[in-house]
């Protein structure tokens, strides 16, 4: 057999072996993504949705049975009056709230808080009272007015964490380390939050809250993926990109219950989904847009420590970085005179 046979048929094989795997990681990858995304969006339903009920307790103990008989559906929530229920809406404690007057049920919502569920708890209500019967209902925390069904709220979380993904994958792909990889991260993070809130706030009017606070939410959550999809590349390799992206896109993008809300998907997406950068994002920035940062500090928190995690990942794999490159064979400093007539070292610096 000529000597370059075997290179040539092991070089075969190799692209045989790559071939098949990526014709059987495509449907692995199609069927893992379409779970992610279609399975919580089938099973949504209430659990433990957070509802007010206000009223003398006489009126409403047989509500509060009738509620209670949707096992695991309704966190009851008691107030002794409207103005407290109003209150408990508007801090983010309920989504709505069932208000016992003598001329009937009236219901409070908040379709700021997630139009999906101020349309449920509309059902829900309909369904205690008699046929026909039409509750009055009142809208505490309503919707921008460009913005009445959260559509763009919902559609525009993705692009931002594309944004932080490919922030965090372009800043790995470049060889970026240590220092220079986090200045970078953080300068793409505050101006996709300042592009962000101009768009969705100043041209759009789908956020109507404090145009700062919200271009500061939209640079943390950009920073809080692109940080962490980095730093996992940083510690453990380009690996590290795609477990990256699957963490923060094809898991935390439909986990985030933006589009309806976490108490409505399949338990525990709803909760995991809150503790990744995509879920906290979306509570963080309705808090900030509609509610006056009502609710906002414990999504914040999350951000925040994703992204210091992320960063400090990031440092730390440049440290290793720097160190595995100080020690490399190159040209070693073993304290020999170098031989007549060679070039002196160049000085540093």
């Amino acid at each position: 057999m000529p000597a370059t046979a075997a290179p040539a048929a092991a070089a075969a094989s190799v692209a045989r072996r790559k071939t098949v795997a990526v014709i059987l990681l495509v449907p692995v990858v199609v069927a893992f993504a379409l779970w992610a995304f279609a399975w919580p969006a089938a099973r949504m339903a209430p659990r433990d949705l957070p509802l007010g009920v206000a009223g003398p307790a006489t009126a409403t103990s047989a509500l509060e049975q009738r509620l209670a008989a949707h096992e695991g559906a309704f966190e009851v929530h008691r107030y002794p009056d409207a103005a407290a229920a109003r209150a408990a809406i508007e801090d983010r404690t309920v989504y709505g709230a069932v208000v016992v007057t003598p001329q009937g049920p009236e219901l409070l919502t908040a379709t700021a808080a997630g139009p999906v569920v101020a349309g449920l708890l509309k059902e829900a209500v309909a369904a205690q009272l008699p046929p026909g019967a039409v509750p009055k209902v009142t809208d505490v925390v309503p919707a921008p007015a460009a913005d009445p069904r959260g559509a763009v709220l919902g559609a525009g979380l993705l692009p931002l964490v594309m944004a932080g993904a490919a922030a965090g994958i372009v800043a790995t792909l470049l060889g970026l380390r240590g220092a220079r990889a986090a200045l970078a991260l953080l300068g793409a993070a505050l101006l996709a939050g300042v592009v962000g809130a101009s768009l969705a706030d100043s041209w759009l009017g789908a956020l109507e809250g404090a145009w700062w606070a919200e271009a500061g939410v939209l640079a943390l959550t950009v920073l809080a993926v692109g940080s962490a999809i980095a730093g996992i590349a940083a510690l453990v390799g380009k690996p590290g990109i795609g477990l990256g992206a699957v963490l923060m896109v094809l898991l935390g993008n439909p986990f985030s219950g933006i589009t309806s809300a976490p108490e409505l998907l399949p338990a525990p997406v709803g909760t995991l989904g809150q503790w990744l950068p995509p879920g906290a994002a979306g509570t963080a920035l309705r808090s900030v847009s509609s509610f006056d940062g009502a609710g906002a500090g414990t999504p914040l928190l999350i951000l925040a420590l994703w992204a210091a995690a992320g960063l400090a990942a990031v440092l730390i794999g440049g440290r290793r970085a720097a160190g595995r490159s100080a020690g490399s064979p190159g040209t070693p400093d073993t304290g020999t005179p170098a031989p007549s007539g060679a070039p002196a070292a160049a000085p540093v610096g």
